[in-house]
């Protein structure tokens, strides 16, 4: 049951990061679970680092925010591959 949470809070994630770096129009519902889950662990590694912890096998804000972070900063090393600069 934990990974069906995962994947949904993925997915939001993914979708919430993908409006915030302007790439919704560019990416699917698919695109955004990817982003989502990924992002997830970039921002559970980045989170641990200064102390703070989160998961999104069990929905909490914080393992939300945490994701939509990691996914944030996934996205903006994706701009920066592809087009030289962070949007």
């Amino acid at each position: 049951m934990g990974w069906i949470i995962a994947l949904i809070v993925g997915g939001v994630a993914g979708w919430l990061a993908s409006l915030v770096m302007n790439r919704d129009a560019s990416m699917g519902i698919f695109w955004n679970i990817v982003v989502g889950c990924v992002g997830s662990v970039v921002g559970n590694l980045v989170a641990n680092q200064f102390g703070f912890a989160g998961s999104v096998k069990e929905f909490s804000i914080t393992g939300l925010i945490i994701a939509v972070v990691g996914a944030v900063i996934l996205l903006g090393i994706a701009n920066l591959i592809q087009r030289g600069r962070v949007r």
